[in-house]
């Protein structure tokens, strides 16, 4: 445990070199703020309270080295730290802490009800502080050794800035996530969240590893390998990155730290993971990662953003190239062999009554196996036919959706939830039910899949339980839309599937569809090319340079046609 130390309020010269703006505008500025302190102060154990979406308690208990009693009525004073010294001006450029401002407590008092009890190890009795703007009070108390914070109604003397905070589940679910994030970066450290007076979150000391098997569950832990490059002349680089055969469309389970900061990761650095797989990774593609990056004091500034999310790294190529370096070695060290997938035959198309503006077309051919030529009202069309095929499978499925019962598994099954999952859960639960998905918080982060919309329990799609609740209780806002799209791609037709007879199949499929022209994901499923445009492009003129199909459709006149004759 650290030996605690002297509070001092900086001088006014440092105080300018420091201070970055507010720091307390949300419930999630309080959590970290708090948190980092914890950490600065050595503490092996936090827990932290939240209610009402952190507006109405915000608390965090750790057992840290704490604050003497002849300093602690200077904790919630501006500017007031203990993590640099009266005569170190130059320290603030070489900062080795989390926190250096002295301004989260005295911005925590302002914005709520701030109530701090501390003591030291080797102090007899505690010390409690309530403030509340600039009204600060002291006394004495009984407590054990390390700090408890607790801030109360929050922004309630703040009309305003209170009604444009987010809802109390969408503050709750960023809240998780940050907490999460710290797990995996301090992994070494006992660590409990609970929201509303129910766990939500503990993890007990281990290794990155087990930080992944708290945040994100036993499978993806599997499927993690160790990362560890010393700091030997350049930045040092520990963590874990995911197996080829673990990615995510998105990056957002690429997670960074710099000296034990958590921060959103210069694009540089996670171009630099991704590189280190080269074609092991399909493009597109990102894996899991969890990596602290260790550089010296003098090389990164972390106080260029208010929240101090962001770092600037004096050498960001070197550091990139040393991440690089860390996770292709992590890689080569390791037998990357993955299981053959089952093969799925495309479903058969079934038309359905629906009004279409989408035209007859007359296949003319297939190229590259992924594109259907073809021509109709005069033009060239050329479609997509992964896309067109999602489209069709995807109203398919919208329409059997809304019409179908849902189904009740035979034996329910246990999933393991994120804590940001299972704070979306809370939020969504009520939606997914009325269409005929029931998951239910089974505690522990784990849920209860206890039944499926019959019109998607019976998908020949790999993990299709876990596929359908990564997706429902995503990011996205409309998980139901998320979660047709992602079934709808899943057995699409692929590159080296498309024959003719397929082909004429799509076409069909396509005309049935009530809006054809995109898929779910929104790119477009169908090009088309006017025979006009065709002949500008060859130079021609003369009857090729008649307006038809499309052109014609858009009243282009002729009259530049009159007169020319073909080249």
């Amino acid at each position: 445990m650290l030996t605690p130390r002297t509070i001092i309020v900086l001088p006014s010269h440092v105080a300018r070199r420091i201070a970055a703006g507010e720091v307390v505008s949300r419930p999630l500025d309080v959590v970290r703020e708090l948190i980092e302190n914890a950490l600065d102060a050595g503490a092996t154990r936090l827990e932290i309270e939240l209610c009402g979406g952190g507006l109405d308690l915000v608390r965090v208990r750790d057992n840290g080295a704490g604050i003497p009693a002849d300093s602690v009525a200077l904790a919630p004073t501006r500017h007031a730290t203990s993590k640099l010294s009266a005569g170190e001006a130059g320290a603030a450029l070489h900062v080795t802490s989390l926190g250096f401002r002295g301004e989260a407590l005295w911005a925590a008092a302002q914005a709520g009800e701030l109530h701090l009890v501390t003591r030291p190890a080797a102090q007899v009795g505690a010390c409690e502080v309530w403030a509340q703007a600039e009204e600060v009070r002291v006394g004495r108390t009984s407590a054990p050794a390390g700090t408890t914070v607790t801030v109360r109604s929050l922004f309630a003397r703040l009309p305003a800035r209170l009604r444009t905070q987010a809802t109390a589940g969408a503050e709750t679910r960023e809240m998780t996530a940050l907490v999460g994030r710290y797990v995996l970066h301090h992994p070494e450290r006992h660590w409990r969240l609970s929201v509303d007076g129910e766990a939500r979150l503990t993890h007990a000391p281990a290794d990155h590893r087990g930080a992944v098997a708290t945040v994100y569950g036993p499978l993806s832990a599997n499927r993690v390998l160790t990362v560890d490059l010393p700091a030997e002349g350049g930045a040092g680089v520990r963590g874990v990155v995911s197996r080829p055969e673990l990615t995510r469309a998105r990056r957002d389970r690429m997670h960074f730290a710099v000296n034990g900061r958590p921060v959103l990761a210069p694009p540089e650095l996670e171009r630099a993971v991704i590189a280190a797989y080269a074609e092991l990774l399909p493009a597109g593609a990102a894996p899991l990662c969890v990596l602290d990056l260790t550089v010296a004091p003098e090389d990164h500034d972390p106080n260029i953003h208010p929240a101090k999310q962001v770092v600037a790294l004096a050498d960001l190529p070197g550091v990139a190239e040393r991440v690089r370096e860390a996770v292709a070695r992590a890689l080569a060290a390791h037998p990357l062999v993955r299981a053959a997938p089952a093969l799925l035959a495309p479903p058969e198309a079934r038309p359905a009554p629906t009004a279409s503006t989408f035209p007859e077309l007359t296949l003319l051919g297939v190229y590259q196996e992924l594109y259907l030529l073809a021509q109709g009202e005069g033009d060239l069309w050329v479609v997509d036919a992964h896309a067109a095929h999602e489209r069709s499978l995807y109203e398919r499925l919208t329409r059997a959706l809304a019409q179908a019962e849902a189904h009740d598994l035979a034996a329910p099954e246990l999933l393991h939830l994120s804590p940001e999952q299972t704070a979306r859960l809370h939020e969504r639960g009520a939606e997914l039910r009325s269409w005929g998905l029931t998951l239910e918080d089974f505690g522990a982060g784990l849920a209860r899949l206890r039944t499926l919309p019959a019109a998607l329990a019976a998908l020949p799609v790999p993990r299709l339980h876990e596929l359908i609740v990564e997706t429902v209780l995503g990011e996205g806002p409309d998980p139901r839309r998320e979660v047709l799209a992602r079934l709808a791609c899943a057995p699409a037709l692929k590159a080296g599937m498309l024959d003719l007879g397929r082909g004429e199949a799509v076409l069909a499929a396509l005309r049935e569809c009530e809006q054809p022209w995109a898929c779910p994901h929104g790119r477009p499923t169908v090009l088309r090319l006017s025979e006009r445009d065709l002949a500008h492009a060859f130079g021609r003129r003369g009857v090729r340079d008649v307006a038809r199909g499309r052109d014609a459709g858009a009243g282009w006149a002729n009259a530049a046609a009159v007169g020319r004759t073909e080249d």
